[in-house]
Order: structure tokens, then C-alpha cells, then sequence
């Protein structure tokens, strides 16, 4: 079945792209999600115009993510962890704590954009990933320090 993506997807491609998908796929998945519509001459015109219209929004998107990214690379935050002794550490530095820290510094960044692939398990400073948008990503300070 051929349809026509209105949103941009990753596995299929950019909005406004014609794709053959098996049926079940596009009827059960891509149409009731808003992820693409049948491919007809009718939807091809109006595709074009939401076209035009998502590729307004998609540039003012990426402009208030590229001026958050600056905003966000000159912040650092610090993350207190309990240590024992030899310099053990109890606990981590998960990425809901890094998004709660941002978020008394003023940055509404919720907790599955901050990029972490593992717990912050030991003192130090790192530069973690936070994705702000599909394109753009910017990176924090996070210090981990003893409480």
C-alpha cells in the first residue's frame, strides 16, 4: 500500500515522502497515528500545503533548540552523592536527577531527553547529553560531589 508520510519518521522517511508499506502496517499503525495518509491525488495537494507548514514549524523549532543548546552548555549543575568509606559512593546519578537539577536551574528538560546511558556511579565531572531536538543536542556539566 502506498502512503504519504506527514510526519517525519525515522525507519521511513521525511514528510511528504510516497512509501510502499504492507497494508496492515499503514492501517493499523501509520493512518490512526497521524504518521501518513493514503497515497490519492487529493492527499497528494494537500500534503504539499502541510508541507510548506511543517517546514515552517520545523525551523522555528530548531532555532529555540539551537538558542536552549546555548543556554544549556554554559550551565553546569552538581549532584551530591553519599560516600562511605574508601571513597565508596551509596547510590547514583540517574537521568531523572539531572532533569530535576535542570529544572531548579529554570530548564524544563524532561528526564528521557537526558542522554545517559548508564547510572553516574562515582565522583567526577561529566559531559552528558541532552536532546533537545532530533537535530540538535547539547551537552551539561554534571558534577558529582560528596554530600
Amino acid at each position: 500500500m502506498k502512503v504519504i508520510l506527514k510526519k517525519k519518521y525515522a525507519e521511513l522517511g521525511e514528510v511528504g515522502s510516497i512509501i510502499n508499506v504492507k497494508s496492515g502496517f499503514a492501517r493499523n499503525f501509520l493512518v490512526p497515528n497521524g504518521i501518513a495518509m493514503p497515497a490519492t491525488a487529493s492527499n497528494m495537494k494537500v500534503i504539499e500545503q502541510e508541507k510548506k507548514q511543517y517546514e515552517v514549524a520545523e525551523r522555528r523549532a530548531v532555532a529555540e533548540a539551537e538558542e536552549l543548546k546555548t543556554k544549556l552548555e554554559t550551565t553546569s549543575v552538581t549532584a551530591e552523592l553519599q560516600v562511605g568509606e574508601e571513597e565508596k559512593v551509596f547510590g547514583a546519578i540517574t537521568s531523572q536527577n539531572i532533569a530535576e537539577l535542570l529544572a531548579e536551574k529554570g530548564f524544563e528538560i524532561d528526564r528521557r531527553k537526558v542522554l545517559l546511558d548508564e547510572p553516574l556511579k562515582a565522583l567526577g565531572v561529566y559531559e552528558v547529553g541532552v536532546r533537545l531536538h532530533p537535530d540538535v543536542e547539547a551537552k551539561v556539566k554534571v558534577w558529582a560531589v560528596k554530600q
